[in-house]
């Protein structure tokens, strides 16, 4: 019996088909013909996994993000309403105080930044605050009107909005007339992200500089304020990995958290599959980054005897990368099955027809 072993293992290293390489072809392939190192072979144990540990949770930032209102200034788009007051009790210009004065609703500032008004003209108010327009406004009707009081609200702010798009539930148009918003504000009034926080990059742009960080990021203390007519587009993370070999839902899949062990990230891949598999031959290969510019990707290879109890334990603790390939060969039993199935059932068939005749 254990010739037979003997004789399986080295056929599976050599002669018989398989799904990816062998155990002792990953050992070999560590160094070519010349003996340079084509990658680092790691064994993982209790003495080598220091360095590939998942790290600990950080502990939530007791930061609140600053709300500041910023001033707001103009810009074509922007709808206002506007209230012109005159102190003459009757037969004024514009209707008294008491009463609400005069009232222009819908007053949008056209494409070249201007805004037309009765008594006023079309004066140009892009880039102008609302005090500054109130103050146009007045300085123009002094002459048909009497100790003119002026009031102007935005009601439509394209230049204060704040635009949401891409992974959430409702992407739209946001106003800030209610206030400032947060990341979280505008994430939140557009339905949240529908990828789980890990999987969802958050991309931000203002107009003079861009920045990213994952949604995990936000929820964990990095929620900041949102300048007027930003974009915020939320994103797929590039948070996957590979699963191959004698696993049973090979394929690209999605990492499960952000910081994966490597016994989540088999749960994911429903585990290994059965006397398909040999459990001594679990390995993660990795391209690690160049150390400094210019250097050559390092690849890494990390193997992890799985027939050791204790290798739960490592599994636990190992990170797997994005991007990272995880492989489990074939136990040398199947390799060796799908060489003599079908001998045998051509043996079988032979022998059938041989009877019948």
């Amino acid at each position: 019996m254990a010739l037979v072993s003997t004789l399986l293992a080295g056929c599976a290293g050599t002669f018989l088909p398989a799904t990816g390489p062998s155990i002792g072809a990953i050992q070999d392939g560590a160094s070519d013909a010349n003996g340079e190192a084509q990658y680092a072979l790691v064994d993982l144990s209790a003495q080598t996994i220091g360095p590939y540990m998942r790290p600990k949770a950080p502990e939530p930032e007791p930061y609140v993000s600053s709300t500041q209102t910023p001033e707001v200034r103009l810009m074509p788009g922007d709808t206002m309403s506007i209230m012109i007051a005159d102190t003459v009790a009757e037969g004024g210009t514009f209707a008294p105080l008491a009463s609400g004065g005069t009232v222009f609703n819908s007053i949008r500032v056209n494409p070249r930044g201007q805004i037309s008004l009765p008594y006023v003209g079309r004066p140009n108010v892009k880039g102008k605050t609302l005090y500054e327009v109130e103050t146009i406004i007045q300085d123009s009707v002094r002459d048909v009107a009497v100790d003119p009081q002026v009031h102007v609200s935005l009601t439509s702010d394209l230049a204060g909005s704040i635009l949401v798009a891409g992974a959430v539930r409702s992407p739209g148009r946001f106003s800030t007339l209610t206030g400032p918003l947060t990341l979280l504000d505008a994430i939140n009034q557009a339905g949240g992200p529908v990828l789980e926080p890990h999987l969802t990059e958050v991309v931000v742009r203002t107009g003079k500089n861009s920045y990213s960080m994952n949604y995990e990021q936000v929820l964990n203390g990095r929620n900041r304020a949102v300048p007027p007519n930003a974009e915020i587009v939320l994103e797929r993370a590039r948070k996957r990995f590979v699963a191959m070999g004698a696993v049973a839902s090979p394929g690209l899949l999605d990492l499960p958290s952000n910081n994966p062990s490597l016994l989540e990230v088999l749960g994911v891949a429903g585990g290994l599959k059965g006397s398909q598999s040999d459990a001594s031959g679990v390995f993660v290969f990795r391209l690690n980054e160049p150390e400094k510019p210019g250097d050559e990707p390092r690849p890494e290879v990390f193997r992890l005897n799985m027939k050791d109890p204790a290798a739960m334990f490592l599994a636990r603790q190992f990170l797997v990368h994005p991007e990272d390939a995880v492989y489990v060969t074939n136990a040398a039993v199947y390799e060796w099955q799908q060489i003599i199935s079908p001998i045998v059932q051509v043996l079988i068939l032979g022998r059938t027809v041989s009877n019948g005749f």
